[in-house]
């Protein structure tokens, strides 16, 4: 079984970066390390932002995009 999960473009963007910093690591065992490893493959190979030379402006106005619409 397969499953899919739609993102926005900005809630996909700030997921990369979260799942590619490791400041998950220290509170992750080996199962959640090895599903959100798949994650963060499958986002490295969709997304191209993190590759733009404005990759840091374009995170925080990602970050700043879901404040805005979720709260916080």
């Amino acid at each position: 079984m397969a499953t899919q999960v739609q993102l926005s473009d900005d809630e996909a963007l700030v997921l990369f970066e979260l799942l590619s910093s490791g400041k998950l690591e220290p509170v992750m065992d080996t199962a959640e390390k090895h599903a959100l490893g798949v994650v963060l493959a499958s986002l490295e190979k969709q997304l191209i932002t993190p590759f733009s030379s404005d990759y840091g402006d374009r995170l925080v106005a990602a970050k700043s995009s879901l404040v805005d619409r979720y709260g916080g």
